[in-house]
């Protein structure tokens, strides 16, 4: 579809969760957006939030806030469970969908809301910020340039220790879809995918549970043409945000790949027989690039399948590494 290229994305955020913080003051900064509304479960959360946030609408419900036919964008930053109901919804209401990631709570879900946005002619993204931010260009070049020669293997982490497991954190809630896969594996997963551009052959995986959720697990991904993968994430570990991408000639690895350590640079590594060279990518807030990167999607009318595509087998990946868990077994895409 095709439509005269609009002047600014007008942005409604349905829910007041910790994330849409960030993501309001992204929309905030970003050049080519205006955040006009906010739903919560209440009118007087809205009305505080949005008095806090600068944004003109409060709505009492995520209903009326879908209803207002100056919106041309949602954000959904709500629990994993309830992605899908929702973002089929704003569909429906020919509403553009940023979703929290997890899309959804499994790649059924997953799907559904693709088909929903794409036969609602709106686009669907998930909310993974680092693939927006400049540095991920400058790593994806050395991948594509030849430097590491033929990819063998991706290797990625991200955990952080909870002391005690806090009470009500949807993340450790199995009802919200809770779980460490969803919550820091799926950013491992997308590194995979990201860097072979291609979908697995095969998984294995292991997970310990807790409080009904899995609490960590390890993950193996096997591909054609000889590559490999691994991962591990969990709710038990310091924190650990790293990937590398190794090939036949160098390597490259990212020691803060979710969120760079500085607002001002961000850095990665080459390592390769001849040592070791840092290169760093000025600055950039990856929030704002991701709001902008949708809202010229939004603005030029041609959908790009590619972000849910990538969003749903993502989500196809979370769900043969959890299978494979519980059947003790390889599991096969």
């Amino acid at each position: 579809m095709t439509t005269e290229v609009k002047s600014r994305v007008r942005w409604g955020i349905l829910s007041t969760a910790n994330i849409a913080t960030k993501v309001a003051q992204a929309i905030h900064l970003a050049q080519n957006t205006d955040l006009i509304a906010v739903a919560s479960r209440t009118e007087e959360r809205a009305a505080t939030w949005a008095e806090d946030h600068n944004v003109p609408t409060a709505y009492g419900t995520y209903a009326a806030l879908l209803a207002d036919d100056s919106i041309d964008a949602i954000y959904i930053p709500l629990p994993p469970s309830l992605h899908a109901e929702w973002t089929i919804k704003a569909a429906e209401h020919g509403k553009h969908v940023l979703c929290e990631k997890p899309l959804a709570a499994n790649a059924d879900e997953a799907l559904a809301m693709a088909d929903a946005c794409r036969q609602n002619g709106v686009q669907l993204m998930d909310g993974v910020m680092w693939v927006h931010h400049d540095r991920t260009a400058a790593m994806k070049e050395k991948i594509t340039d030849g430097t590491l020669g033929k990819l063998r293997r991706v290797t990625a982490a991200f955990t952080f220790n909870w002391d005690t497991i806090p009470v009500r954190n949807i993340r450790a809630m199995k009802e919200f879809a809770g779980g460490s896969l969803g919550d820091l594996g799926y950013y491992c997963v997308r590194a995979i995918l990201w860097a072979y551009e291609q979908m697995p052959t095969q998984v294995f995986a292991t997970a310990r549970y807790k409080v009904g959720v899995d609490f960590n697990l390890a993950g193996i991904l096997w591909f054609d043409d000889e590559r490999i993968a691994t991962l591990d994430c969990g709710f038990d570990t310091g924190l650990r945000k790293w990937f590398e991408v190794a090939g036949t000639r160098a390597s490259i690895v990212c020691d803060d790949f979710t969120v760079p350590t500085s607002e001002g640079t961000a850095r990665f590594w080459v390592h390769g027989s001849d040592g070791n060279a840092q290169n760093t990518v000025g600055g950039c807030i990856q929030e704002v690039k991701m709001i902008e990167c949708f809202s010229r999607i939004v603005q030029s009318g041609n959908l790009e399948a590619k972000w849910s595509d990538v969003a749903v087998n993502t989500m196809r990946v979370c769900d043969a590494l959890l299978e494979s868990d519980r059947r003790k077994e390889v599991v096969k895409l």
